[in-house]
């Protein structure tokens, strides 16, 4: 679940840095938080309601021991976050039935022992048309460029123009409102991490941070409007918008993503 931009303030910043241990225990409630997103993205088809979609993951956590770190954060009611089409993120579980050829945003986020997984993808049902395949391949590709560049010294603001230089370049847009961020013993913790930046700005990056990197790319505006359940975010134009997100350890070499899934279905890797 991403961060609300429009409530950042002038505090500073107080980024966590992970050790050894806090590290294992995330790595764990990341690889539980892909394996839950798997299965539930599997779940999906036609004709299902977004709410036992919700249910469906509820069912999972409990079967998992873990809980869902997005369920009641502030006052958010859904176990997961469930959009569609021109849904950007934040869509809640009800009775809105899935159409064959729709693309559906999954945000699944975890508490298992304490710490946070949390991690995103955009799942096409069906057969999807060319320009929504376009859509999503450039928002995934974004998502794993960024992370290519994640390691200890580099200027978190590199890590995010990427993102947005990648998209424009395709002829999409960014959404500004919202941001990743930093992940840890909590869902939100700093930096923020926007999908647009100025490239040798921001905070250098250092080993132990996790970030919560997620482009939330829209076929046409980037502007967003959400809906009167007072959570919902849709794109200003009703076009489609993609979502994709990891959570990743910055160390002082290689990027690891700790929700790396099994069954992603994504050629990209960080290299």
């Amino acid at each position: 679940m991403d961060f609300d931009a429009r409530t950042l303030t002038t505090r500073s910043m107080s980024i966590v840095i992970k050790n050894a241990r806090d590290i294992e225990q995330m790595r764990l409630a990341g690889r539980l938080a892909g394996e839950i997103l798997d299965q539930v993205a599997d779940f999906l088809r036609p004709g299902v309601t977004t709410g036992e979609v919700d249910q469906f993951a509820a069912q999972l956590m409990v079967d998992a021991g873990c809980k869902s770190a997005f369920l009641g954060y502030r006052g958010f009611p859904g176990h997961i976050c469930i959009s569609v089409n021109e849904e950007v993120i934040h869509g809640i579980g009800g009775q809105r039935r899935i159409q064959y050829g729709d693309i559906i945003k999954l945000d699944i986020g975890i508490f298992r022992n304490g710490w946070v997984g949390d991690n995103a993808t955009t799942v096409p049902i069906g057969i999807i048309t060319p320009e929504l395949q376009k859509l999503l391949a450039a928002t995934e590709e974004s998502l794993y460029k960024a992370i290519a560049l994640v390691r200890e010294g580099v200027r978190l603001g590199d890590v995010c123009a990427e993102i947005e230089e990648h998209v424009m370049r395709q002829g999409y847009s960014v959404v500004r409102e919202f941001v990743g961020h930093g992940v840890g013993r909590k869902l939100h913790e700093d930096p923020q991490v926007p999908n647009y930046g100025k490239r040798g700005s921001g905070p250098k990056l250092k080993a132990g941070m996790t970030l919560a990197i997620e482009p939330m790319v829209n076929m046409g505006a980037s502007g967003v409007q959400v809906l009167s359940d007072g959570w919902t975010a849709v794109t200003v134009d009703r076009l489609p918008s993609a979502h994709f997100e990891h959570t990743v350890l910055v160390t002082k070499g290689e990027p690891e993503i700790l929700t790396w899934r099994e069954k992603i279905l994504s050629k990209f890797k960080a290299k």
